[in-house]
């Protein structure tokens, strides 16, 4: 068993999976929904390149959704449980398509495709805020049928808030916002905010959840945000994605959908003035529950490496609560940023003796401080 706090081959951090987690896929799977009509044209998907073990799927209805569906629960309690639904034990798989293009001779990228082996943990639920903490726990097969891993990753985190004051927006160029959420946004609704593989911000989103017997669901207005690895390690034509998210429940897990806009920006973070929007991307993210998977080695990752993670959780929510303006020097993945905070990470978990809480507080808020741009106070 290995503690990845970098990237390993095979498998790529944030949004750029590259493993396959069933030894069944094979070469000649439809990739159904793209475009027809582009003869001869290379669209065939990017994304997964390798094979993990095979899986097997929950077939029954988990306890989460019968709970979900349980009657006269109030509005507050039904919200909640559809959020503590997202927990539990996944075989995931990515799919994103150029669907429009808005330019002249527009011509479509390749989709994406990839596969993952996730548990998402509960590490906070105070009634009112709730949060889901991913994690990849991948094995792999190579040429020979040999099983290596299991690899741990630290994965997306998101964080559920009810009834937010304030949400932290992006503004592009590594900049987010503090703003007051209007009063009509606040009653009933709940804020969902994303953060990346390092616990840096990424986006949020409010939105009231609508439940419809056994349909339970999330889904967001257009909002900004950064490119994910899968996009900025092939395409530099555009600066952000305007887009909004669906998070929906099923008996036997849920689905993420997205549909983005691909929008270039001036030098002032403003939308450029000529041809701004390149595309429309819809993406679908499916999360099936798995049963009989050894996930041992991500629950010891979670446990060992807790105190660092809590550290950085809160060092960020104090620059988030003390800054209405908070600007990082770079982009956390794509300018590696975080790889001092998970070799930090690394090193707590295998320590021969305890480091104390303060300790790692200080090397944490140490690392966290670098991060910022040098207009930005510590």
């Amino acid at each position: 068993m290995k503690f990845i706090s970098l990237l390993f081959p095979g498998l790529l951090l944030c949004s750029g999976l590259t493993a396959i987690a069933d030894t069944n896929a094979t070469e000649d799977r439809l990739y159904t929904f793209s475009w027809y009509f582009q003869d001869g044209s290379t669209l065939s998907p990017r994304g997964g390149s390798t094979h993990g073990t095979t899986v097997q799927l929950a077939t029954e209805p988990s306890e989460a959704w019968r709970a979900l569906q349980a009657p006269g629960l109030s509005h507050f309690e039904r919200d909640r449980r559809a959020i503590l639904a997202m927990a539990g034990e996944y075989r995931v798989s990515f799919d994103f398509v150029e669907t429009t293009g808005f330019t002249s001779a527009y011509k479509p990228e390749r989709p994406y495709r990839s596969w993952g082996t996730e548990k998402v943990y509960v590490v906070e639920d105070t009634g009112r805020e709730i949060v889901l903490q991913h994690l990849l726990v991948m094995s792999f097969k190579d040429k020979e049928g040999k099983t290596h891993g299991p690899h741990v990753t630290k994965h997306w985190r998101q964080d559920w808030r009810y009834e937010p004051n304030d949400q932290l927006v992006y503004r592009g160029n590594n900049t987010w916002q503090r703003t007051k959420v209007p009063m009509e946004q606040q009653q009933g609704h709940w804020r969902q905010t994303v953060y990346q593989v390092d616990d840096s911000p990424r986006y949020s989103g409010i939105a009231r959840w609508q439940h419809l017997g056994n349909f339970s669901s999330w889904s967001d207005e257009n909002g900004w945000r950064p490119l994910p690895r899968r996009e900025y390690s092939v395409r530099s034509d555009y600066d952000v994605l305007i887009g909004n998210n669906r998070h929906t429940i099923t008996p036997t897990g849920w689905t993420h959908e997205q549909q983005n806009l691909k929008v270039k920006l001036d030098k002032t973070g403003q939308l450029a003035a000529s041809n701004p929007v390149l595309g429309r991307e819809s993406g679908f993210n499916r999360y099936e529950r798995i049963t009989g998977y050894d996930w041992s080695a991500g629950d010891r990752y979670q446990e060992n490496t807790k105190p660092v993670w809590d550290a950085v959780r809160k060092k960020w929510q104090q620059l988030i609560d003390d800054n209405e303006i908070l600007q990082l020097r770079g982009s956390p993945d794509k300018d590696n940023l975080f790889i001092p905070i998970y070799r930090y990470a690394g090193e707590v978990a295998e320590a021969k003796t305890p480091i104390s809480s303060d300790g790692i507080q200080r090397k944490v808020d140490e690392i966290i401080t670098s991060y910022l741009a040098s207009t930005s106070p510590p």
